[in-house]
C-alpha cells in the first residue's frame, strides 16, 4: 500500500491546492453557509495577497499526497491558527486530516515556538477536530456569512537534548 507523503507544497502546486480546497468546500461546508459566506470564502482563497505571503514563507501551506496526487491540504496564520484543513472526499476516513494536523503541529512547536493549535471549524468539521483533541472554546459564531466554532488543541512539545535537526 502507498504510504501518504505529508510536505510543503511547492508554488507550482498552489492553483491545484486551492481547487482541490474549493471543490471539498463546495461539496461539504457550503451546504451550512449563506451566500455571502460562500463569496467570502472564494475571496480568501483566491486574494492574491495570500498567495504573496505563501510565496514569501509567510504562509505555511503543507499537502497530503497519494501516489503524487494532492488528496489534503492544511495551511496556518497567525503562527499557530490553522486557516485551511480539507482533504479530498475520496480520502475522508483515511487519517489523512489528523496526519496534516500532526504536521503543522510539530511546525508549530519547532519553527514557531508555540504550544497550541487554535482553528476556527465549520460546522461539518467539529466532530472532526474534537476526535483529534481539539475543544470549544466558544459556541458557534457567524462572521462575514461564514459559520464557524473556536476550538484549540494543546500540543506536546518534543523534548531534545543537544541539537534538534
Amino acid at each position: 500500500m502507498q504510504q501518504i507523503v505529508i510536505r510543503k507544497i511547492r508554488s507550482e502546486e498552489w492553483d491545484e491546492a486551492m481547487a482541490l480546497v474549493w471543490k471539498t468546500f463546495l461539496r461539504f461546508e457550503a451546504p451550512e453557509y449563506d451566500q455571502e459566506g460562500i463569496h467570502n470564502f472564494l475571496e480568501f482563497i483566491s486574494d492574491e495577497r495570500l498567495r504573496k505571503m505563501f510565496l514569501l514563507g509567510e504562509y505555511p501551506v503543507y499537502g497530503a499526497f497519494f501516489e503524487d496526487e494532492l488528496v489534503g491540504v492544511i495551511s496556518l496564520r497567525s503562527a499557530c491558527h490553522i486557516s485551511l484543513l480539507f482533504v479530498a472526499k475520496e480520502h475522508h476516513k483515511k487519517g489523512i486530516g489528523r496526519l496534516l494536523i500532526e504536521r503543522m503541529g510539530r511546525h508549530v512547536t519547532e519553527e514557531g515556538q508555540k504550544t497550541y493549535l487554535t482553528v476556527n471549524a465549520a460546522p461539518y468539521a467539529v466532530e472532526f477536530y474534537r476526535r483529534v483533541g481539539f475543544v470549544e472554546t466558544e459556541g458557534q459564531k457567524k462572521t462575514d456569512g461564514i459559520l464557524y466554532t473556536p476550538m484549540k488543541k494543546t500540543l506536546l512539545r518534543r523534548m531534545t537534548e543537544g541539537k534538534s535537526d
